[in-house]
């Protein structure tokens, strides 16, 4: 229990301090029109994130062929621990470096990880914080319903 606010003392903390305060920019997602785009926030750090990557895996491979696109943004403000993460977490989806937090400050996230999912027409219809593993069957609902989306 003490670990568990620790954590979340820390992630307070972290997304409280000057590199999340301020007003960050949007994600240009424009290569993906047409597709349904996972935007999947993570940190080296974040326990859940690492419980969370086998099943994006399964969701790249699986949705793929109907449009669906994971984009993973790594937090770290550095990049090494990223790249030491990605060394012990297989992915075999696209990654980007957001150090400064100017995306994460952008769609004001509290915590790791965090997902967005933006339709066809790139319009945001989904976001959620933290990965849970009874949670996957309602995550999923909500994939194949804006898939479903033309």
């Amino acid at each position: 229990m003490l670990n568990k606010i620790i954590v979340l003392l820390l992630m307070i903390f972290i997304f409280s301090s000057s590199s999340f305060a301020g007003e960050g920019k949007p994600l240009d997602i424009s290569a993906y029109k047409g597709k349904v785009v996972m935007v999947d926030f993570w940190a080296s750090w974040c326990v859940p994130c690492r419980k969370s990557f086998p099943w994006l895996n399964k969701m790249h491979t699986t949705k793929t062929p109907q449009g669906f696109v994971i984009l993973g943004v790594n937090v770290d403000e550095n990049s090494e621990d990223a790249k030491n993460f990605l060394l012990q977490n297989t992915s075999n989806f696209k990654h980007i470096y957001d150090p400064d937090g100017q995306y994460a400050s952008y769609y004001k996230l509290i915590g790791m990880p965090s997902t967005l999912i933006f339709d066809r027409q790139g319009k945001l219809q989904h976001q959620h914080t933290g990965f849970k593993m009874n949670k996957i069957n309602e995550y999923e609902q909500i994939i194949n319903r804006i898939l479903a989306i033309k």
